[in-house]
């Protein structure tokens, strides 16, 4: 049974559209509903089937929502189903972000545990001294696995880039945190502030791969990324902040062998968007898990 958790008394971010949904809308990985990523929230999703749901988030227009399709207020246990404008995804960090932090609201700030179709993802949830909700989901376990030569050079293609815009102490890779996603490090911080890609032909790459985003990233330290994700497969040129994509990072970083105790790495995504977003890892060698962490703030209805 759905838990009714959708009482507020601000209704600035609210809509009803297609199907009598009603909609919160939150930037995740963000303090300033300008920047981060958008995402649809649908607490009470219970009545609508798949075909349904991608219609609200059609309507809806960013990159994901997410449905409660049902929970239980007393555990705080809620299943959890997440579509783009285009098609269902498995998993998507910033929605799950958006998420926790519409239920920590109404129900206060605590652990969550989200059922969703990649798997069981716990929740924290906590308020910061000035009211803030921040989210740490903890993702399914990650793995990470260099990528075929095939895989790299259809996807450069698509990019218009070459191999020599690659960083060569970063290998190529694809990674998994829930879905799967290629890893491509950019030689210079230029090189990732350049992109123009084309959007059909790297679609169907990704498609063909089964990939969800082209995680692009630049090192600017051993403790700070920056990272681009095209997303054409879901309808979007770009996602502003993918939590998905950095909890594969994650995985990622540990196949490497670049963390070698547990730590935390920044990544920045956005700013060449004009949405900066600030996503913080938490990467353990010893735990194949990595647990993501961000804030989300209401988008206010114009």
């Amino acid at each position: 049974m759905t838990t009714d958790v959708t009482g507020t008394n601000d209704v600035e971010h609210r809509s009803e559209p297609a199907f009598g949904a009603e909609v919160l809308r939150y930037s995740a990985f963000t303090a300033d509903p300008s920047g981060g990523n958008p995402a649809g929230v649908v607490l009470d999703a219970s009545g609508l089937d798949a075909a349904a749901m991608r219609a609200v988030a059609a309507e809806v227009g960013y990159s994901e929502t997410a449905f409660v399709t049902a929970g239980d207020e007393r555990t705080r246990r809620f299943r959890v189903r997440y579509f783009s404008p285009l098609a269902e995804v498995a998993f998507c960090g910033h929605a799950t972000v958006a998420l926790a932090v519409a239920l920590a609201e109404r129900l206060g700030p605590g652990e969550i545990v989200l059922d969703t179709p990649a798997g069981e993802i716990p929740v924290s949830t906590a308020a910061d001294e000035d009211g803030a909700v921040r989210a740490t989901l903890t993702s399914v376990p990650t793995r990470s696995r260099p990528a075929l030569a095939a895989e790299v050079d259809a996807t450069l293609g698509a990019l218009g880039w070459s191999p020599a815009d690659l960083d060569p102490a970063l290998p190529p890779h694809v990674a998994f945190g829930g879905n799967d996603h290629l890893v491509l490090a950019a030689a210079s911080r230029a090189r990732l502030a350049d992109l123009d890609y084309d959007f059909d032909t790297l679609a169907e790459v990704m498609r063909r791969h089964g990939w969800t985003t082209v995680d692009l990233v630049w090192r600017e330290s051993a403790a700070r990324f920056h990272a681009r994700n095209p997303f054409p497969v879901g309808g979007v040129v770009e996602d502003p902040a993918t939590g998905a994509a950095a909890a594969a990072f994650g995985g990622y970083l540990r196949e490497l062998g670049l963390v070698t105790r547990p730590g935390t790495v920044a990544i920045r995504q956005g700013e060449d968007m004009g949405r900066p977003s600030d996503l913080l890892i938490a990467v353990d060698p010893r735990d194949p898990r990595t647990r993501v962490t961000g804030q989300a703030v209401p988008v206010p209805r114009r």
